[in-house]
């Protein structure tokens, strides 16, 4: 961790409005006087001009936007963020590497910060209170997948945080947290805990219930053992999040340079994949697997490693296909291979109170919004321990007009 944290970034300047004089804030006249309270930021009226980073172009590379925020509707909350977390999927999206991307683009879905306003219907957040949000700010809310709390695999489609056509809001283009400021309907705002560090606990709201949700969902317990393949991102949170719950932890790699770094965050055992007779010691040893590697790899030498009924969850999304799967090895011991996809609502707050419990944080690197361009080519080449997190105070103002 980065020793010492800025003071969060000043609120967006307020758009002008048509009605007042030029560079004069609507919401100053005596039937709009901002709300404020002890203790708490003024807040403005109308939409708002928010600083921010993003791509213009897939070759861009990462440059300074202003990006318009709507003024917050009934159940709406204005968050002046704080941290905003680097995902590799970020890289990929601006870079235009997954195709269909609409620019400018600001990116970011691992957003901490402080509620600045509040719709006139939201009565569960305070002015001042820390919260984050995740990868995604709506979902169609009537399938059984959101009746059932699991919004993330919304059968009509979540709305991303970032890049995706908004419905409920005339289908703007969603822009995300690499921004001074965001808006986001209560129902997919979470609570932050005061006692998680804010920076190091951004990447929970990707990385970290990306982790949890397989871990809870195959009700991990003291006793259990845990396999992580891979020690990146995805993998440190897995280690963390897997021993917090009492398992015993293997994490398997390719590279014995990471085997200090495995047992520092915990591990109790380090396998090297590529050596056959530690792969042949580890027969039958594991309960469940949790594979974070995003490239193409052969499972079925992980698949010898699980005792019966054990399984295992692919989180990584490799570009290729994979070698194929030998479905002897999954029927011999009644195996199962599964997917899973970041978490819903309820889930990743359950995720934030768990990680506060336990004092499960991601470790980062924070960085400013001029090294923004310099920490994607790191990511890209693997030069991170093991997440990179933006200091939004690093944004500087916003332009008089927006980009986005």
């Amino acid at each position: 961790m980065t020793p010492g944290r800025p003071v969060p970034p000043p609120l967006a300047k307020p758009l002008p409005d048509p009605g007042t004089t030029a560079g004069t804030p609507a919401g100053t006249t005596a039937d709009t006087t901002p709300n404020t309270t002890a203790g708490s930021v003024a807040q403005t009226a109308g939409p708002t001009l928010a600083a921010a980073y993003g791509a213009t172009a897939p070759d861009s590379g990462l440059v300074p936007l202003t990006v318009s925020r709507r003024e917050p509707k009934a159940d709406d909350v204005e968050i002046a963020v704080e941290f905003c977390g680097l995902c590799h999927s970020d890289v990929h999206a601006t870079r235009g590497e997954w195709g269909g991307d609409t620019y400018p683009l600001i990116p970011g879905h691992e957003v901490v910060g402080r509620v600045s306003r509040l719709g006139s219907a939201v009565d569960d957040f305070t002015v001042g209170e820390r919260v984050g949000v995740g990868c995604m700010v709506d979902s169609c809310r009537e399938c059984e997948s959101c009746l059932d709390g699991l919004e993330q695999y919304c059968e009509n489609g979540l709305v991303g945080t970032y890049g995706a056509k908004d419905p409920r809001n005339d289908g703007a283009i969603t822009q995300g947290g690499y921004a001074t400021s965001i808006v986001v309907d209560r129902n997919y705002v979470l609570r932050v805990p005061e006692t998680l560090d804010p920076a190091a606990a951004a990447p929970l709201l990707c990385a970290g219930v990306t982790t949890y949700s397989p871990l809870s969902y195959f009700e991990v317990e003291e006793g259990d053992v845990v396999g992580v393949v891979g020690l990146g991102g995805l993998g440190h949170m897995a280690v963390k999040i897997a021993k917090a719950m009492g398992a015993e932890v293997k994490v398997f790699t390719t590279s014995e340079n990471k085997f200090a770094a495995a047992r520092e965050l915990g591990a109790d055992d380090v396998v090297l994949s590529t050596d056959p007779a530690a792969m042949e010691a580890a027969n039958r040893s594991i309960d469940v697997i949790i594979d974070t590697v995003a490239a193409p790899h052969d499972l079925n030498p992980y698949f010898r490693t699980l005792r019966r009924d054990g399984a295992l969850f692919q989180l990584g999304l490799p570009p290729t296909a994979m070698p194929p799967v030998n479905p002897g090895a999954l029927i011999r011991r009644r195996i199962a291979y599964a997917g899973s996809l970041i978490g819903g609502i309820a889930e990743t707050q359950e995720m934030l109170d768990f990680c506060a419990e336990h004092g499960v944080v991601s470790d980062v690197e924070v960085v400013g919004a001029d090294q923004l361009n310099e920490a994607y080519d790191r990511m890209v080449a693997g030069d991170v321990k093991y997440r990179f997190v933006l200091d939004a105070s690093t944004l500087g103002s916003p332009a008089e007009k927006a980009d986005a």
